[in-house]
């Protein structure tokens, strides 16, 4: 049976712990989510935690199994997919037996929804009711997704004392064989660029590969920010014989945790050339992997396999929503930070979400906190912050680092080290401090700072989960990190999940203010402060590619600026917020043109 989705919206993955148990709060009102299975000893804590909840016997996997990080993740899942399954089957029977329940579910549904209105006419049919609404049920409703993620990057290689492990105990290849042997029949998103290895390790097990029926038990997602980087993956992945059943845009920088900016690319510039290169995306990958296919002497579908194109990053309200659906064709958008602010879906600490809730344009910022290297969104005033600071003013800066997932590092030892432990803090001020007569006040302070603002992210963004479940945090207090897009600035008050979803679909709004800027704008406004930041702080002497760079940047900004004029000039959406979208695409172009590139002094 084929499954339609309930809705037009997903819930994308948020940190370690903030979607870890999402699908068992809504997959069963259809709703998908995404889960994180970067953090073994958080699936392991929350799998104890949902069996003790739910009288399921729970045995522990410890670190003494020899496969213990796959084992743990399959575990969890296998866990999830029972309870989500028991739930919807209760669920069914709720909705089957109470008038009320059914309307109260009505409302939490597209009003495109063809469903929807099925059920608004068995309602209508009275008597009835109760004969037809089980078959209706049973027909038409499935749970939601229970896909999960897996970064790329976090792929370290592991080791028994001194001697390396294969590659497949390698973090990123444990998770997405713990993945792989679950019972799920849902998605793993790929998030943070290519990795071959890890990439030909998908050829191991048969559930990605397509069986008689052109079906994909297991299916992959990959989370991208531009049209080139999905050819490039698409059709590396599609020589191996794999499809892609997904290609997930998402914002270079108007959204949460780490921020990969693009080129200058703006979104709908990127969205429209999807929606005109879709079919050549189609064509290219299926083309190649019949290739593979034939070779493995496997079976070869006798058609493309379904392909979707979705879409997150900064979505705030109903009208954007349909802009983007109805716009750029995509099969669903996603909505991640507002939903931060929903306890029934999300996993966070009552102390966090406050903060959330109080969070100002200016709270939020793009940091340079995570021992990744890479640019990460974050907000001020974060427990983590505050305990962070405080060993640094006793001289006492750096994790414990008890998790080592980011210990990636291999300046120091050739194991891995992570940049925000104190081991290598230690190594890095020590050596700073042997220069410090050598430079000014000012660069010795600015060198430090970058020493020691990288914070432990492997426990801070788990702890939440722990805060709100009372599950006991042992080892070095490190509090909580939390990692919400810019678009949190304008969501205000705890909602809840009925009004959340009433809010996507147009028929009513949380929004309490009057300031919010279009989607597009603000993520334009965030490319033009990052290209004004790049020049600002480049330290060194500026060579012949970084210029390329910036002009190339700049350039696409300002086509991108270009094809949002042209197309706000002709839409029918937003027409009320219509003069200030246009006059601030207006100012923010005259901002860009104002922007000087350094020119390259000739020796």
């Amino acid at each position: 049976m084929t499954k339609k989705p309930l809705h037009t919206f997903h819930i994308p993955v948020m940190g370690l712990a903030y979607t870890i148990d999402s699908p068992i709060r809504v997959a069963q009102y259809g709703i998908s989510s995404v889960i994180s299975i970067a953090d073994d000893d958080l699936i392991e804590k929350m799998r104890n935690f949902y069996s003790t909840k739910f009288n399921i016997p729970y045995e522990e996997i410890s670190q003494k199994f020899n496969d213990y990080r796959a084992e743990r993740i399959t575990s969890y899942l296998n866990l999830v997919d029972k309870i989500v399954k028991e739930k919807f089957e209760n669920f069914k029977t709720e909705i089957a037996e109470s008038k009320t329940a059914l309307e109260n579910f009505i409302l939490m549904l597209p009003n495109t929804s063809d469903i929807k209105k099925g059920f608004q006419n068995l309602l209508e049919e009275g008597i009835s009711f109760k004969e037809n609404i089980r078959s209706y049920i049973e027909s038409n409703l499935f749970p939601g997704e229970i896909d999960v993620n897996i970064m790329t990057k976090l792929d370290k290689d592991n080791f028994v004392k001194s001697k390396q492990l294969p590659t497949e105990f390698n973090d990123a290849h444990a998770a997405l064989r713990g993945f792989a042997n679950s019972n799920l029949e849902s998605s793993v998103v790929l998030s943070a660029g290519m990795n071959p290895r890890l990439y030909s390790y998908f050829e191991n097990f048969k559930d990605f590969f397509p069986d008689e029926n052109n079906q994909l038990r297991k299916k992959i997602i990959l989370k991208v920010s531009d049209f080139r980087s999905a050819m490039i993956q698409g059709n590396f992945l599609a020589k191996k014989g794999l499809w892609v059943s997904e290609y997930r845009i998402e914002s270079g920088l108007n959204c949460g945790g780490h921020a990969f900016a693009t080129d200058g690319l703006l979104l709908g510039t990127i969205l429209e050339e999807f929606k005109h290169k879709k079919e050549q995306l189609i064509n290219s990958t299926h083309e190649l992997m019949v290739k593979a296919l034939q070779q493995k002497n496997a079976i070869i579908p006798d058609k493309p396999l379904d392909l979707k194109i979705t879409v997150q990053g900064g979505v705030g309200t109903a009208e954007e929503h349909e802009f983007l659906l109805n716009k750029y064709h995509v099969d669903s958008v996603g909505w991640g930070s507002p939903f931060l602010l929903v306890a029934e879906a999300t996993s966070v600490d009552r102390d966090t979400r406050n903060l959330l809730i109080n969070a100002k344009e200016e709270d939020l910022y793009l940091s340079h906190i995570s021992p990744l290297g890479v640019p990460f969104n974050t907000l001020k005033g974060t427990t983590n912050e505050i305990l962070k600071q405080k060993r640094i003013q006793e001289s006492k800066a750096g994790s414990s680092c008890p998790k080592k997932f980011l210990a990636l590092s291999k300046e120091y030892d050739s194991h891995g080290i992570c940049t925000a432990s104190k081991k290598y803090q230690d190594i890095k001020l020590k050596e700073l401090n042997a220069i410090k007569n050598t430079i000014s006040l000012n660069a010795f302070e600015k060198a430090k700072t970058k020493i020691t603002e990288k914070s432990c992210l492997c426990v801070g963004l788990a702890n939440a989960s722990y805060l709100e479940n009372d599950i006991s945090i042992k080892g070095q207090a490190q509090g909580v990190v939390i990692c919400p897009g810019p678009n949190m600035a304008y969501f205000d008050q705890e909602v809840s999940l009925k009004d959340m979803l009433q809010h996507i679909y147009g028929n009513k709004s949380v929004l309490r203010t009057q300031n919010r800027p279009n989607l597009f704008v603000k993520e334009l406004k965030m490319y033009i402060e990052y290209l004004k930041n790049e020049i600002a702080t480049l330290s060194g002497e500026i060579n012949s590619n970084q210029l390329k760079k910036w002009n190339t940047f700049k350039a696409n900004i300002f086509e991108g600026i270009e094809y949002y004029q042209t197309l706000f000039s002709s839409n029918s959406y937003f027409k009320n917020d219509e003069e200030r979208i246009r006059n601030q695409f207006n100012f923010y172009k005259s901002e860009l043109d104002s922007i000087q590139i350094p020119i390259l002094k000739l020796a």
